[in-house]
């Protein structure tokens, strides 16, 4: 696998209005984004409401993000679906669109049948038959299937499955994977609450909801973190905390667009059924991003 995925990555929302997504509010959004030093982007995530999309939305995101996204950066796509034929037919019609890899959650409608042969066996047959990388996306929260380590293990070893994205936020699951895993792939944090500690046993990057707001702190708390700045990064992570947790374990995706809005970029509307926030938790958010200096 000659391409590494480290550093910061921005899950990027879907902006939409009156329903129908607004690919000119995304390519501003990921023009204003490329003035950072981010690794890259993934559209079509938990983050863009990828559950709500159609594939030909999907797409029509990944073709206006490649006319402005810089060429320094990464373009990862969500391309899960719940099947292994379907997804390995959607990771195709990205991989045409010259996508850098595909992030791929475990399937859970049957979650009690996913078993580790049947996660293996989905896993491994697309990873053999896309051209670009797969990432895995081990979200629990969501999906209600948690990988094995023993699994990771063999996975990891695939010469076309570059890495994970863990959003489990369990460190012990990271700590246990972390020293088995082949040295080519990488680990990739979903939570920004443990983007130092995680960094600190070995992860190489983030893909983090917590970037769409608070990029620039985010990069720096990396950057803090990999240069073994241990005081500086501890207290920077301590101080994000706050917005961390407003962002995804409170009030998720509208927390994140209400966000994207105060601090100058389009975060607008969800895809119903998602609601906007109530007025306690806008003034909340607005308070953190005071603190932070964000806005």
């Amino acid at each position: 696998m000659s391409v590494r995925f480290k550093g910061i990555y921005a899950p990027l929302t879907t902006p939409f209005k009156d329903e129908e997504i607004h690919t000119e509010k995304l390519k501003d959004n990921i023009q204003k984004y490329n003035e950072f030093d981010l690794s890259g982007y993934v559209i079509s995530g938990s983050t863009a409401e990828s559950v709500y999309l159609t594939d030909d939305e999907a797409e029509k995101l990944v073709r206006s993000a490649k006319e402005v996204a810089a060429s320094d950066k990464h373009i990862i796509v969500g391309t899960a679906k719940e099947s292994t034929k379907i997804t390995l037919q959607f990771s195709k019609r990205m991989e045409d669109l010259g996508i850098d890899a595909t992030l791929i959650r475990t399937p859970s409608y049957f979650k009690a049948l996913m078993t580790t042969d049947a996660l293996k066996k989905h896993f491994l047959t697309i990873a053999d038959n896309v051209k670009v990388p797969l990432i895995i996306y081990h979200i629990p929260r969501y999906t209600g299937v948690a990988l094995s380590p023993e699994l990771l293990y063999e996975l990891s070893k695939h010469e076309n499955i570059a890495g994970i994205k863990d959003s489990s936020g369990n460190m012990v699951f990271l700590d246990r994977v972390i020293p088995h895993l082949d040295p080519n792939f990488d680990y990739l944090l979903g939570a920004g609450s443990m983007l130092f500690p995680g960094i600190m046993m070995g992860a190489c990057g983030g893909v983090l909801a917590l970037s769409d707001v608070a990029t620039s702190l985010c990069i720096d708390l990396y950057r803090l973190s990999l240069s073994q700045q241990w005081k500086e990064a501890k207290k920077l992570q301590h101080d994000l905390v706050p917005l961390n947790q407003a962002l995804t374990a409170e009030h998720g995706i509208p927390a994140i667009k209400y966000a994207l809005d105060q601090i100058g970029f389009f975060g607008g509307p969800c895809r119903l059924p998602l609601q906007p926030l109530d007025d306690p938790a806008k003034q909340k958010i607005q308070s953190i991003l005071h603190s932070l200096k964000l806005i």
